[in-house]
Parts: C-alpha cells; structure tokens; sequence
C-alpha cells in the first residue's frame, strides 16, 4: 500500500512539472484576471491629447508657457486637495511607529523578525498587533523621550515635540538604472563602469542594484508658523494655532507642507494600501505627485482652449458669483465666500469631477522647474525632473506649482499659469493633490 501511495505521489509531481497545452503558444495558464478598483476618493481621468500651455496674454512676456501639443496616458487624480485630516493620518502613522520603534528596544513583542516559515527578517518590521498600553510605566517612561523637555515645555504642558516626528522612506531611481552605461553586463556578470549621484549628491560607483535605491529623511509635520512667515504686519496667529489641528479645519486642504513632505506622503500612501493588498497578492500603481503636464490637462476638464477649468473666460458665472477661493479685488478676499483656504469640495467640480484645480491652495507637481522646460520635454507624457542635490544652487531646487491659491488674482488660476516654489519651503497657500 505504501508503495503504491509513494508511485502514485510521484506520478502526480512529475505531471505537475510536463508542459502544459498542446504545444501551442497559449501564455501562462491559470492566471487571475484583473478589474482595477476605483482609489477610494479618486477620479478617473482618460488618455488624450491637448494643447499645453497659456491661453491668455503672456504676463509680461514671461514666456514660461508657450502652447504645446501634447498626449498624457490615463490616470488617477484625488478628486481633491489633500485635507488636514487626511495628512494627519500620516503624521499620526510616523508618530505611532516611532513610539513602537522606541518600545521594541526593550520588548521584542513589538517587532516581527522572522516570517510565517521562520526564515529572518532583516531589518525586522514593527509588529502592530500589539497594542501600547498607556497604563504600564515603563512604557510611558520610555515614550517620555517624545515629548518636550522640562526646558521647552509651555507651563510645563506635556505636549509632543514635533520636531522628532522623521519619515525614512526609499525609492528607485529608474532613470539612472536606466543610463546605458548603468546597464547589467550580462557578459562579465557586473556593472562595469556605470556611476550614479546618490541621495547625498555624491557620485558612486554602481556596485549592484542596492546602488540605484535612493534614501531620504524628512520631517512630516507642517509648518504652522508659515502663516506668520508668509505675511508681514498682518495678525494670523490663530491659524498658526489652530488651523492644522482643530477639527473646525478637519475637510480644510493641509498647507504648510514642502514638496519633499508631499513626495513623502505619497510613497507612505502607496505602501499603506499595498501592505494591506499584499494579502491577496497584488499591488498597485505608486500614488505619486501630478506631473505638470497631467495636471493641466486633469484641470482643462476636457475642454481644450479653456483658460479656467469651469471652460469659460470669467472668473464669474452668468449671476456674477465668483467660482473659486481667490483675491477677486484689491484688498478684498471675502466677495468670493473665503478669506482663507475654505473647506474643499465648496466650489462645483470641473467636467472630469475634479474640486478646486483653480484656487484655493495652490498645488505641488511632480516637476522640476525651468521656464524652457516646454522646448525640450517630450510630447508624449512631458516629464522633466530634477534630483536637486544639497549643495546646488537655489535655482535648481525650484518645483512646479500650478492651480493658484486664495491670496492670489485671477490670472494664477488659469488652467495654464504656472509658477515655481523652492522644495524645501512651506507656504501658507501651497498644497497638493
């Protein structure tokens, strides 16, 4: 009997491993097929093509954005602006794993460093099924190192030093692996003379593909101060207080975060939704910045030639309401129902369903920005991006913004204005999407 179940086993392996088919080229069999899902507060947005660029008179002969005809595959688009609460569930994420990384040095309950099959994991993940117990003292004491100092506390307040509040996050520089001289020698089994600039701006020799992963650090927590940075002699100590965190704001679009911190949320974003996929073996696209190009063409709402994305040439409609948060006259914010940045979604949505692509905050893009950058991208997808390194001048550091904002005039919420910020600064009336 024993013998017959060891043959018949064997039998069963072996047929496992024969070709499958009848010898014809079929593909792979067996494979699932895929529906996309619809991104949980995310429009759609089909391929075409458009004439990129100004439709206006050019301001001064900038000449920054001459008129191009360009195609832009399909894509997803956040229907809008990315809230404060929605950023805080970043900021909330970095400070949850923080204080999980400080307690699992001295409780191993708190990582997982080996998987279901025993095999070591290497660095060892946090392991969130543990819950921290506010009640246990060595808990708290350890924690206490999150929160200011006796020195920096307000009437000795216990309150979280924001400061300490870093997200490490990594990426693949595909386009350097891209370089021919970057490429794998199949012949000599290495990379032979290939060299990439790191996240340090430092040249290095390509000495396998950990080389081509980037690496960066970035502190999550928005600048609150920029409301008093952002304006002399004007009284805005109560958003500085109260605008990111208060739940009045809750629906209100976060601001006061550099592009760096944006680039930051939308890789913790990806990894959040594939570590929850992953279960059932599938992942999705990176969510990632709009390039500048996508982000004129969501915002034109598939009426080409339109200078705003409601399609007419009036920043009012036929009763003369003004149809977005901005500076419709000198000196007065309020005629068009906000002084500040006001909750999203307020103003009726563009053809594509998109809220607020002109005004209310201004939106980062995925950009580099050069002011001839229009002659020489590719009219098939246009993308033009720069690694700004730490010791490049300021003007290498500039990032695309589009959209216009509540403190700007009419002219900056035209589908085809654009301006630049630096990465590394944090506005007032910058957001993203």
């Amino acid at each position: 009997m024993k013998k017959f179940l060891f043959i018949s086993v064997a039998i069963a392996f072996l047929y496992s491993c024969a070709p499958s088919g009848n010898g014809e080229l079929t593909g792979v069999p067996g494979r699932r097929g895929y529906a996309e899902p619809t991104p949980y507060g995310m429009v759609f947005v089909p391929m075409g093509s458009y004439t990129m660029g100004s439709n206006d008179q050019d301001v001064a002969w900038a000449i920054n954005a001459p008129t191009k005809t360009v195609s832009v595959d399909a894509f997803w688009m956040d229907q809008t602006e990315i809230t404060n609460n929605q950023y805080r569930q970043f900021v909330q994420y970095v400070r949850d794993s923080i204080a999980r990384r400080l307690i699992s040095e001295q409780n191993d309950e708190f990582i997982i460093a080996e998987d279901e099959f025993g095999n070591p994991i290497d660095p060892p993940t946090l392991n969130w099924e543990i819950p921290i117990d506010p009640e246990d003292e060595e808990q708290r004491e350890i924690l206490n190192s999150m929160y200011y100092s006796k020195e920096d506390a307000f009437y000795g307040k216990k309150e979280l030093d924001t400061r300490k509040l870093f997200y490490e996050y990594y990426w693949i520089d595909l386009k350097q692996a891209a370089e021919k001289r970057n490429r794998y020698n199949f012949e000599t089994l290495s990379y032979d003379q290939g060299e990439v600039t790191n996240s340090l701006g430092e040249r290095v020799k390509v000495d396998n593909r950990q080389s081509f992963i980037m690496r960066d650090k970035v502190n999550v927590y928005p600048d609150t101060l920029c409301w008093i940075a952002d304006f002399s002699y004007s009284y805005n100590e109560p958003y500085t207080s109260s605008y990111f965190w208060h739940p009045a704001f809750d629906n209100y679009p976060v601001v006061g975060v550099t592009w760096k911190q944006a680039t930051a949320f939308c890789i913790w974003r990806t990894q959040l939704l594939n570590k929850y996929l992953s279960v059932e073996g599938t992942t999705i696209q990176d969510y990632r910045l709009p390039l500048e190009a996508e982000w004129e063409y969501a915002a034109r709402g598939n009426l080409d030639h339109s200078m705003y994305p409601w399609g007419g040439p009036y920043p009012r409609n036929i009763e003369g309401c003004f149809l977005a948060n901005f500076k419709p006259l000198r000196g007065n914010y309020i005629d068009d129902g906000g002084l500040i940045p006001i909750a999203v979604g307020s103003y009726e949505p563009n053809d594509y369903g998109l809220y607020d692509m002109a005004g209310n905050v201004s939106e980062w893009t995925a950009n580099a920005y050069d002011e001839s950058a229009y002659s020489f991208m590719h009219d098939m997808n246009p993308d033009y991006k720069y690694n700004a390194k730490p010791n490049d001048l300021p003007a290498m550091k500039r990032k695309v913004i589009r959209g216009g904002s509540w403190k700007d005039i009419s002219f900056f919420l035209q589908v085809g204005a654009r301006s630049y910020e630096y990465q590394d600064t944090a506005k007032s009336y910058i957001g993203f999407r």
